[in-house]
């Protein structure tokens, strides 16, 4: 069964399609889950489709089934590289070089990884390959035979407008650590995919019947991916990248033109909002948080949900006697009874009391 579907995927594959060929290797590793060459086959239609991401990590899992497995090498430094992940990409590059030494595509890869690394560092002039690090991802791969054709493309990237984000978006960060915000009411944590890279984040949304929505942006700095979290609450996405460096992003972004400034100085416990050297207004952190805060305290429930939140807001805002008197009391009326009052229930066992219309009994093992 498992090799029909192999060879199923491999005909869509060479018939151009990729999805379908995705779909059968997904169906062939869900009867063989530990065939490294099923995962680094998907890695590859993955590339094909884009999908960079879970090519990186289809390439893992086969590289975590077979380290000797040279494709999965070569598939992840590919999407690596596709991620502008170069440092990561040239690694996994010169570890299927150690594997088959011959093949001259992993030494190809390498010097591509080198140039890029050499134009991030500004140790190779920007001049010299005409492009920022994302135009010589395109070079090295079109292969475009002319000038004129490079100066074609690069307008047209230059005159494509940005389409509008769904979900507005906004971060603000520690020394330690940088939290990114995406402001999406009601998306099920189901729904939402969210992967960390060496200095890439990728968040996506995809809710049935809609456009999925990916926020993908090259960070300003790098992070450590095993110490990154994310939560998804009911008014918002909340990303908490772990900084390699204690560094001030002047951005969320990378940019050539930023300006890093470092706070090793800076206490980790400081209550001062980090300064953002630009040339725009800097934006007002504590409005933004405080405004998150009175949407979700804003926020339209119904049934049980509003009723619990009506609680929960009578509680975070009551003084120490008032919280005393409502744990004392729902504790010992078994939930039946909620008093605020201390100086009622504070001398005395609360007793339970049944609604209207219902009788309490005592349950008998």
């Amino acid at each position: 069964m498992a090799s029909d579907l192999i060879t199923k995927a491999k005909e869509a594959f060479i018939d151009d399609h990729f999805e379908l060929a995705v779909d059968y290797y997904s169906q062939a590793i869900a009867i063989n889950p530990n065939n490294a060459d099923l995962f680094s086959d998907r890695a590859q239609a993955n590339i094909k489709l884009e999908n960079f991401t879970e090519a990186v990590s289809d390439a893992n899992k086969a590289i975590e089934l077979d380290p000797s497995n040279s494709k999965a090498y070569l598939r992840k430094g590919t999407a690596c590289f596709k991620l502008e992940e170069y440092h990561t990409a040239k690694a996994a590059f010169e570890a299927g070089a150690s594997l088959v030494p011959e093949d001259a595509r992993f030494r190809d890869w390498i010097k591509k990884c080198d140039k890029c690394i050499a134009v991030e560092n500004d140790e190779l002039p920007t001049q010299s390959l005409n492009a920022t690090p994302t135009e010589v991802v395109t070079k090295l791969d079109a292969a475009p035979k002319d000038a004129e054709q490079v100066n074609n493309v690069s307008r047209e990237v230059a005159t494509t407008a940005p389409a509008k984000p769904k979900y507005r978006d906004g971060f603000y960060q520690k020394p330690e650590e940088a939290v990114v915000t995406i402001f999406a009411k009601g998306i099920p944590a189901n729904n939402v995919s969210v992967n960390f890279g060496e200095q890439i984040l990728s968040v996506t949304i995809d809710v049935p019947g809609e456009e999925p929505y990916i926020f993908q942006p090259r960070l300003f700095g790098k992070i450590i991916p095993a110490k990154c979290k994310y939560a998804v609450l009911s008014t918002k996405i909340e990303i908490h990248l772990s900084k390699a460096e204690p560094i001030h992003w002047t951005s969320l972004e990378y940019s050539n033109n930023t300006m890093v400034v470092r706070s090793s100085n800076v206490s980790s416990v400081s209550n001062n909002r980090p300064a953002y050297p630009s040339s725009k207004p800097t934006k007002d952190w504590d409005k933004l948080e405080a405004l998150v805060k009175k949407e979700e305290k804003d926020e339209k429930l119904d049934g049980d949900a509003a009723l619990n939140k009506f609680f929960r807001d009578i509680y975070s805002d009551a003084d120490e006697d008032t919280r005393r008197a409502m744990r004392k009391s729902f504790v010992e009326s078994n939930g039946t009874v909620l008093s605020t009052n201390w100086k009622e229930v504070g001398s005395k066992e609360v007793e339970a009391t049944a609604p209207d219309g219902m009788e309490l009994r005592k349950w008998e093992y």
